[in-house]
């Protein structure tokens, strides 16, 4: 690390110390994982346009070539294991001076990692809901499911999202079959927000709640680009919150943010956890 961002760290060991930080993830504390991001530096450009809710729904077709996207993709995301980065995020919780995490991510690395109650806003690739009977399953028992009907199946990815959508070439998708809910029939969708959904209001609620509780708002890994996960900051800077952000480039929140560090999270968050480690909750005021 060079001379400003090692500055940098010691200031945000200082915030974290005092514990109360609440820390908001996003796609690049995943990419170490073997998952890429969308816009930073290891982020694979998307060829084909996100899909919507509405589509989702109405186009047997375009949902067709979602699912075999989405089934290459799922062995990409359920094969990836926490970093370094998720590990340390784990730890300052377990000491008490993470008070809450916020996820973007879909990937459950937090949890896999240690972390407990964490707020996933937008979901989890590894559920499966029905839309007609609001069944849960997890996603292994449909990749067995998909398996088992597809077996000639046998296109390679091009490319993988951080949404877990995979890119290839539209050939390979002649022939793929989608199946339903084994119970009732309906149709079956990865338990995410997808574009044109709103992310459950209760969610938001939590993490405006953890947001006006914290000393601290710690940005990991996100762009901010979207409103989804800016709002929080917006609301904490509006609010007297201190807010730090740890990403490789420019996000959209760096005029609201007392410290923007651009280095490796890898790096960053496990040295960060070695500064603290005589800190407690006792003497970090929590």
């Amino acid at each position: 690390m060079d001379l400003q961002v090692v500055e940098q760290v010691a200031q945000l060991t200082e915030w974290v110390g005092e514990g109360g930080v609440v820390i908001l993830s996003g796609a690049g504390l995943s990419t170490e994982s073997g998952i890429p991001d969308y816009r930073g530096p290891s982020g694979s450009a998307r060829r084909s346009t996100p899909m919507t809710y509405q589509t989702f729904t109405r186009d047997p077709i375009a949902r067709r070539r979602y699912w075999a996207r989405s089934h290459l993709g799922w062995r990409t995301i359920g094969e990836a294991r926490p970093n370094a980065g998720h590990r340390a995020v784990a730890e300052l919780q377990r000491r008490g001076l993470v008070g809450g995490i916020i996820t973007q991510n879909v990937d459950g690395l937090h949890q896999a990692a240690g972390a407990a109650d964490v707020v996933e806003l937008h979901g989890n690739l590894a559920r499966i809901t029905c839309l007609a009977c609001g069944d849960l399953t997890p996603r292994e028992l449909l990749a067995e499911r998909l398996d088992a009907v597809n077996a000639r199946f046998a296109a390679s990815a091009v490319a993988i999202n951080a949404d877990g959508d995979a890119e290839l070439d539209e050939t390979d998708l002649d022939g793929f079959t989608v199946v339903d809910c084994s119970g009732c029939g309906g149709m079956l969708k990865p338990d995410v927000v997808y574009f044109g959904e709103t992310v459950p209001p209760a969610r938001v609620s939590r993490s405006f709640e953890l947001v006006a509780g914290a000393r601290t708002l710690l940005v990991l890994g996100s762009s901010l680009t979207v409103m989804s996960g800016r709002r929080f900051v917006l609301r904490a800077a509006k609010d007297g919150i201190r807010v730090a952000i740890v990403n490789r480039g420019v996000t959209r929140g760096e005029p609201y943010a007392g410290l923007n560090v651009d280095a490796p999270l890898g790096i960053v968050l496990p040295n960060l956890v070695d500064a603290l480690a005589t800190v407690s909750p006792a003497n970090a005021g929590v």
